[in-house]
């Protein structure tokens, strides 16, 4: 589905030695004394779902001229692994319709054999899973975040404009069977999916996986208001608690989730709230999108344009030194707030430019 370029199977491989620099020399540390050791990787901003709350109705797709190669995002990645990033997840748009992004996978599981990258694992839709669960488990992949925000076919079809309910499930089931362990994502939407929460949370913990709720984010234009869509997850909370015996626990998956242990099913339900409860003060993460734009929030303008020193020809030490510079600018945290005044949100950007 992605129009971008095949990249040559083994000419990166043998140009671009793995980093072998221990993890945390050099760190990428912020204005406010974070390390950067997380960072989330956007390929494509294309994506084989439409769900609503993502994207309008016309979306403008960027031109393969303006994405990086495949090459060009393995050889940032091993500057930011240099750096002391221990974990990359690939994201989208739906990764898995970038083309040949197996060879990315291959590229970067190079990191971890050789230990200077802890984790490298992905965000995904589920819908591609069965083609790709077996490679991407031989790669290294110990973990995937599946986003799924209904297990009712018509309302799953009609969240994601048309998307097939099925092809997830058998997606989640072969990976599994690959060895993967599976964290479900959903997007908490008020009047859509709230009612399902509890019987979705019931149904992923029987199968083994942690589920995470998110609260919807002000992020691109999509036709719409979403203060009729948000739902703060304090109330899902506490409608939880009514019913199941949650126990606050230290578990960190090594995102913004904050986690509870739910008695009676023994699994964990995790919590994202960027609106109602800032995640910010122990941010790890930056943000790089498949044109290079290294953003140091999600929720803030600020950016830094990797594409152009890179494709400039700047040696190893020179891109790590823009990389460093770029962190500097890190911000305290993000801007996110639903029911503006003009209507419009808090940031043009689409999710699936930014990476989910």
């Amino acid at each position: 589905m992605d129009q971008t370029s095949t990249p040559s199977p083994a000419k990166p491989l043998a140009d671009a030695p793995a980093s072998t620099a221990p993890a945390g020399k050099g760190a990428l540390v912020d204005p406010f004394g974070r390390a950067v050791t997380y960072i989330r990787v956007s390929v494509t901003d294309r994506c084989d779902f439409r769900c609503f709350y993502c994207m309008g109705e016309e979306m403008a797709f960027l031109r393969r001229k303006d994405l990086l190669s495949l090459e060009e995002i393995e050889r940032l990645c091993a500057a930011f692994i240099r750096k002391g990033v221990q974990k990359v997840r690939l994201t989208g748009g739906e990764p898995l319709v970038r083309r040949n992004l197996m060879w990315l996978v291959r590229a970067l599981s190079r990191h971890l054999e050789t230990g200077a990258l802890k984790e490298l694992t992905m965000t995904t839709n589920g819908s591609q899973l069965t083609k790709y669960a077996n490679e991407m488990a031989a790669c290294g992949i110990r973990r995937l975040n599946v986003s799924l925000d209904s297990l009712d076919a018509e309302k799953f079809s009609q969240i994601t404009k048309g998307g097939h309910l099925s092809a997830v499930l058998d997606g989640i089931k072969a990976a599994q069977d690959a060895g993967m362990k599976i964290k479900i994502n959903a997007v908490a939407l008020k009047g859509i999916n709230e009612d399902e929460i509890p019987d979705m949370m019931v149904w992923a913990h029987g199968q083994g996986m942690d589920m995470t709720l998110i609260e919807t984010m002000p992020l691109g234009e999509i036709g719409g208001d979403r203060t009729a869509q948000y739902l703060p997850l304090s109330q899902i909370r506490d409608n939880l608690a009514a019913r199941f015996h949650l126990s606050t626990i230290p578990f960190c998956s090594g995102g913004p989730a904050r986690f509870s242990e739910v008695e009676e099913t023994g699994g964990r339900i995790g919590f994202i709230t960027p609106m109602s409860h800032s995640f910010c003060e122990n941010c790890n993460r930056v943000r790089l999108t498949s044109t290079g734009t290294l953003y140091m929030c999600l929720g803030q303008e600020d950016a830094a344009d990797l594409r152009t020193p890179l494709r400039a020809g700047l040696d190893d030490a020179a891109l790590e030194n823009v990389i460093t510079e770029a962190i500097s600018r890190k911000p305290k945290g993000h801007d996110f707030k639903i029911g503006r005044e003009d209507g419009k949100p808090a940031l043009s950007r689409h999710m699936s430019q930014t990476g989910g």
